[in-house]
């Protein structure tokens, strides 16, 4: 099942095709500007829906679903490093402002999840689900088993840092309800998602979003301030984890809109996907960040100096870099970007009309870029000769300003340098 048609159920099934008939509004995914003051970009799928949550505008439907752009770039170093962290990702979701609540949302997904595939649901099977329920939410365990079945030995409790959701900073908030698939033995160790989360892995993610997230705190634990005006649902499955499962492959990396720009790498330097684990992590910090630049680009950032404009700038500067561990001395990004646009075109046409100025803007930062990274590289690699040979490990301040102050090398990209030979 490829990930336009696990999309395009998605909405199918939330506008029309459930057996509870609860018809819900599709809306299209929002820009990953976000127009939050306290989010640079659209991380979650609620994000557009921030202010009916919170009642501070009426909602012109009771119900919707939509399949929303993100980026998150808090895990950004480790983007690569694992196979289960992406900086771009689609979250599909299903929202009640007021209406449904726990035993509505439950029912919804349970259904989508396994039902077969010939009537428009996932196929999953029953018996490879677990869930997961916030420690002291006894309503929604009795729902899962006294009316969808699933036995209590697969339902299982967690604390806040686990299972009460926030979007990290003040605002809705709520306890949830986690599904995880199990992967089989090959994966790891029995005992489900509170044992081993990558034989159990998660898929989608009810909140029940009834309460607000004050200032202050951690994800173990943070204030809860209020309720909010409503009880309301907000749900997130994850579309490439899912189409990973779905897809019959290892991961996020494998899947049909990241193993084209991965594919495309590959061609470019050579180097083939899967025979050294180096050169792995970097092709796949190669396939995410040129698929997220181009997202990014596509819907109106900039590269720059601040904000979101140095995400993008951060983005394609690792890209390009990548691209040259791994062998390739030709400028490259059209080639990644073109094959981004083939992978994301299909379910975001705009991206397919704006190609020309997506690719002219990358082009212009490449070339750039390339003249920054050939001068800053010859004057590291400099210093970390004469450091290794001197068994010293902390590259000197004044090196590490030089290369910014005089060739515009970037500090978190000599400090990535800088790790990379063990100083």
């Amino acid at each position: 099942m490829d990930s336009a048609d696990i999309r395009s159920r998605w909405l199918d099934f939330f506008e029309s095709k459930n057996s509870l008939k609860l018809s819900h509004t599709v809306v299209p995914s929002a820009s990953l500007i976000a127009s939050d003051p306290n989010l640079l970009l659209v991380n979650a799928g609620m994000v557009p829906f921030k202010p009916f949550f919170l009642g501070e505008v009426k909602p012109p439907y009771k119900r919707a679903t939509s399949v929303q752009k993100c980026v998150r770039t808090l895990d950004i170093d480790e983007v690569g490093k694992t196979t289960r962290h992406a900086s771009f990702f689609q979250m599909c979701g299903n929202f009640s402002f007021g209406d449904y609540f726990k035993e509505g949302a439950i029912a919804l997904a349970w259904e989508l999840l396994t039902k077969s595939t010939s009537d428009g649901g996932y196929g999953f099977s029953e018996d490879k689900l677990w869930v997961t329920v916030y420690e002291d939410d006894d309503e929604a365990a009795d729902i899962w088993h006294k009316q969808v079945g699933v036995p209590k030995n697969r339902i299982q409790r967690r604390g806040m840092a686990d299972n009460f959701w926030s979007m990290g900073v003040p605002g809705p908030c709520g306890p949830c309800s986690e599904i995880y698939f199990d992967r089989g033995s090959a994966y790891g160790k029995e005992g489900g998602p509170i044992a081993d989360e990558d034989r159990y892995l998660e898929i989608w993610n009810l909140v029940f979003m009834q309460n607000i997230r004050g200032e202050g705190g951690d994800k173990n634990s943070f204030p809860i301030v209020g309720e909010l005006p409503a009880k309301n649902i907000d749900t997130g499955l994850g579309l490439e984890r899912t189409a990973a499962l779905l897809q019959g492959v290892e991961n996020i990396y494998e899947i049909d809109t990241t193993k084209i720009i991965l594919d495309k790498a590959s061609v470019l330097t050579k180097v083939k996907y899967g025979k050294d684990e180096k050169s792995d992590v970097a092709l796949r910090v190669v396939a995410d960040h040129a698929r997220t630049a181009m997202m990014l680009i596509g819907d109106g950032v900039t590269p720059g100096n601040e904000g979101r404009g140095y995400v993008l700038r951060r983005m394609m500067r690792r890209t390009i870099r990548n691209m040259r561990l791994l062998g390739s001395q030709d400028l490259v990004i059209s080639e990644l970007i073109k094959s981004s646009i083939q992978a994301m075109g299909p379910q975001y046409p705009e991206l397919i009309s704006g190609s020309q100025r997506i690719l002219a803007i990358a082009e212009a930062e490449e070339e750039t870029f390339t003249q920054t990274l050939k001068s800053g590289t010859s004057i590291f690699d400099i210093a970390a000769t004469q450091l290794k040979s001197e068994k010293s490990k902390s590259l000197s301040a004044d090196t590490v300003f030089k290369l910014h102050d005089t060739y515009g090398f970037p500090f978190d990209l000599t400090l990535e340098m800088a790790r990379e030979q063990g100083l």
